[in-house]
């Protein structure tokens, strides 16, 4: 039976094998592990096998394992990626390092003012809702710049680059279709700010093709830690 450290070492081998099929550096992408519903044991099971960015979906369940691991564990990097209701923002403001689900003007505005003064800037990333499905969260391609100057003009806000969940499909040329479109807009993002160089795209079933159209950080749940009770 694999280990999650077994799970982590397939992981990060499938990413290098990723970027090395369309000559990319395989440092220049990030695994985050994706650790909701999961328990601390396997966090620290993961931590054991060097990794390092955790994500999670749920406002109360990510703050409490924050608490939980920040004094022993503070090289640990969360990032939340799941959708955020505005009463909740002031979680995410005063305990994670990073967004990856910004989609509202509101929401950018309550975090810059929730952030604790003595942190780092949130680092945050715009969600794109590149398939314009109404079940989707997110901003379209046409609202990204907008909100992008608006996270610009925050102090305790850092602009780091564009999120995506695309289509979830067997149909390989809408899944290439979309990940295009992502990493044009990636790279217009990026030649305005200097700040960006994030492109947070791709999961299990899709890293390669993910890796092969610019993303920089794949996130990987069910693969490293097994399907959720």
């Amino acid at each position: 039976m694999t280990t999650i450290a077994d799970r982590i070492s397939i992981a990060q081998s499938q990413i290098t094998q990723a970027a090395q099929n369309c000559s990319r550096n395989s440092e220049e992408v990030t695994l985050l592990a994706v650790s909701k519903t999961k328990p601390i044991e396997d966090i620290l099971a993961a931590y054991e096998a060097g990794q390092r960015c955790f994500g999670e979906n749920y406002v109360q369940e990510g703050e409490e394992k924050v608490i939980a691991l920040s004094a022993d564990y503070p090289d640990i990097e969360w990032h939340f990626i799941g959708p955020l209701q505005s009463n909740k923002s002031r979680i995410i403001a005063e305990h994670f390092d990073w967004m990856h689900t910004l989609s509202r003007e509101k929401i950018a505005k309550r975090l810059n003012d929730q952030r604790p003064g003595d942190k780092n800037p949130l680092q945050v990333c715009i969600q794109v809702n590149v398939s314009n499905e109404a079940s989707k969260s997110g901003v379209s391609k046409q609202e990204v710049a907008q909100l992008a100057t608006v996270i610009d003009s925050l102090p305790h806000l850092t602009l780091r680059g564009l999120m995506a969940i695309p289509t979830a499909t067997s149909d390989i040329n809408l899944q290439k279709q979309e990940f295009s479109q992502l990493e044009n807009l990636y790279l217009e993002l990026k030649q305005q700010y200097p700040s960006v160089d994030t492109l947070s795209m791709g999961m299990s079933n899709d890293l390669s093709l993910a890796i092969e159209h610019g993303s920089t950080m794949v996130r990987i749940g069910t693969a490293i830690f097994g399907s959720r009770k």
